[in-house]
């Protein structure tokens, strides 16, 4: 169950897709949903709609942009047809991910604490007075 729309991801950017690209999208965003579930089902629904919407439009371009979308830096040259990108926060273009903010934003990580799987192997000792 995708927690954006097509509408919701052409919204956010200034290219109008195509009927093709927005059937690419409907199963981006289900996928999308899958991986937000991993790092917090109980995330906001305003949060999953921001991060569902940002990994897509990240995966895919929003037709108009000159550097991928999570690059960090690039460079691009004229007349020996050169680029060059790095891509930051974990992932690739064309990748869906969550970034280091956008798990922030869902909750992920706000937390301090420890667990220990050893614990459970361990029998429960009570004293008695």
């Amino acid at each position: 169950m995708a927690y954006a729309t097509v509408s919701d991801v052409e919204a956010r950017t200034t290219h109008t897709y195509t009927t093709a690209e927005e059937s690419v999208i409907s199963q981006l965003l289900d996928d999308a949903a899958v991986l937000i579930d991993i790092y917090n089902a109980n995330a906001t629904d305003a949060a999953k709609l921001i991060v569902s919407c940002r990994m897509v439009i990240r995966a895919i371009g929003d037709g108009d942009d000159v550097m991928p979308l999570g690059a960090t830096q690039g460079s691009l040259s004229a007349g020996g047809y050169s680029q060059s990108w790095t891509m930051g926060s974990g992932g690739g273009s064309g990748e869906l991910y969550i970034s280091k903010e956008e798990k922030k934003l869902l909750g992920y990580g706000n937390a301090i604490g420890s667990y220990s799987p050893v614990q459970e192997l361990v029998p429960e000792v009570v004293f008695v007075d």
